[in-house]
């Protein structure tokens, strides 16, 4: 089964396990038409064992943690991505950041700034996927996609 996690966000990124375990990361792709072509490629690659997607879900609040610009942005990728998975016939399962994070024993951001908070989740991606290159961009949708791992192959 593929197994594919994305991080909706504009900085955000898509990562995907293959039927053979082998793991991909890349960062999200720059246009609509190219995140579509990206998940239907991968939807080809493997398609004789299925696929399952996770994808954070989309936030429901701008303020202190994110702009009004910024949420917009996101809730756009969200929306145009979750079409996308359903018209390729993909189960698709939201996951709160939340849940993710205490699956994997993250902790909280507290009194980090964003940037240590952000190279925190890296360190951690850089652990779990030690082959993997791993950006800021690419950080989250490994850590979603270890968390769907786990879900989906226990």
């Amino acid at each position: 089964m593929v197994i594919m996690a994305i991080d909706p966000g504009k900085n955000g990124g898509i990562a995907y396990r293959l039927g053979s375990g082998e793991i991909h990361s890349l960062p999200m792709p720059p246009t609509p038409g190219d995140v579509m072509d990206m998940i239907r490629t991968v939807k080809v690659i493997d398609s004789t064992t299925g696929m399952v997607c996770y994808m954070e879900e989309c936030i429901k609040y701008a303020g202190n943690n994110q702009s009004g610009s910024s949420a917009i942005v996101y809730g756009r990728n969200y929306g145009f991505i979750e079409g996308v998975i359903q018209t390729l016939g993909i189960k698709l399962h939201g996951v709160r950041p939340q849940q993710w994070l205490k699956e994997l024993e993250v902790g909280r951001k507290g009194n980090l700034t964003n940037t240590e908070w952000k190279n925190k989740l890296k360190a951690l991606a850089q652990r779990l996927f030690p082959t993997e290159k791993i950006t800021l961009k690419t950080a989250d949708a490994l850590l979603i996609l270890e968390y769907a791992i786990r879900k989906e192959l226990k």
